[in-house]
């Protein structure tokens, strides 16, 4: 195998462009585009989106921060449904280029997309948002509860679809039961709750695996997490999707609104502008100011030369010697 055997030699298509991630996907996409090859999960045309929609009224005028977008379905469905903006984060490397595809596919331009650790963002991060969709993440955290804790920072409306430990209900199932271990009391900010540990097993030898960033993750109850919400400040809370027979476990859909939502201060991602056009701008103020600096540098090395020779030349020292007899003999001298 060679480097060559990394370029086609095929017309452009849409297909051989999924086909980089070839039984890969897990998203059937829309029409016009439904008849390519891809996944069969309908996460372009999901229904928890609508759901959204439904409850506020809209994606109109928005800016969205969106966790784990995994191949870009429910960006897709935001754009097509108004968003002013999307920011969404992926740490998969291949599902980020996955995302990327789906962008130039559908020409998505108020998307903007970041590779790296949503919860390393959260922690830095210091732009609002008016909604943080965070669909199918929380069952791969670690630390499900600072994942709660740091969207309240960034956000007045949270929605999120989960799975959740249930002991009757997982004791008994056909994939889960022997992957969750018994639980751990934990703390978070003040808010007491228990963990419940989840092996990933074999499914971290498939390419499109769509887990965690660790051989692990923790769940948490359904009262937990709901108890979590509010603890975090969410007080108002509408519940969804509520499906206690999921093949990979009981899971439930929620949308989590402070009680005094304040307009959004600080807009995210600019309509129409990369999430790194400040870091542009900043840039070119600093080109700016260093060629100033160089200017200046070139100013002052002129002006050096010009007082070193005129310190060297003959009416120089002429001029300090008058100086200097005017001194000797008291007369008066404006020496500067």
């Amino acid at each position: 195998m060679t480097i060559l055997d990394e370029y086609t030699t095929s017309a452009p298509s849409l297909q051989s462009l999924l086909d980089l991630f070839k039984d890969e996907w897990s998203s059937k996409l829309p029409e016009p585009l439904a008849d390519l090859r891809a996944g069969s999960a309908n996460l372009f045309e999901d229904a928890r989106i609508d759901w959204i929609v439904e409850q506020i009224g809209g994606f109109q005028a928005k800016t969205v921060l969106e966790l784990g977008p995994l191949e870009a379905g429910h960006s897709y469905m935001m754009h097509q449904k108004g968003a002013e903006s999307i920011l969404a984060i992926e740490a998969n490397s291949r599902a980020y280029l996955k995302c990327l595809i789906i962008k130039e596919m559908f020409q998505l331009d108020r998307l903007s997309l970041l590779y790296g650790d949503f919860i390393e963002f959260l922690r830095a991060n210091q732009a609002q948002f008016d909604l943080c969709v965070a669909s199918g993440v929380l069952y791969h955290m670690r630390n499900p509860a600072e994942l709660i804790g740091l969207i309240a920072k960034a956000a007045d409306q949270m929605f999120i679809w989960t799975h959740y430990y249930d002991e009757e209900l997982l004791k008994n199932h056909s994939t889960m039961s022997h992957r969750i271990s018994e639980g751990k009391p934990s703390a978070y900010q003040g808010f007491s709750h228990m963990l419940y540990r989840q092996e990933y097993g074999a499914s971290l030898g498939w390419n499109g695996f769509c887990g965690g960033s660790a051989p692990y993750s923790q769940w948490m109850s359904r009262a937990d997490i709901l108890d979590c919400c509010k603890h975090f400040g969410f007080s108002e809370i509408q519940i969804c999707f509520d499906d206690t027979n999921h093949p990979n476990g009981p899971a439930f859909a929620l949308l989590a609104t402070k009680s005094a939502i304040q307009p959004t201060q600080v807009s995210s991602v600019p309509q129409s502008a990369s999430p790194f056009a400040e870091i542009g701008t900043l840039k070119q103020q600093l080109d700016k100011a260093r060629l100033e600096i160089e200017r200046l540098k070139t100013e002052s090395s002129a002006c050096s030369s010009r007082i070193q020779a005129m310190e060297t030349s003959k009416f120089w020292k002429l001029r300090k010697s008058w100086f200097a007899f005017k001194k000797t003999f008291g007369l008066p001298s404006n020496e500067p």
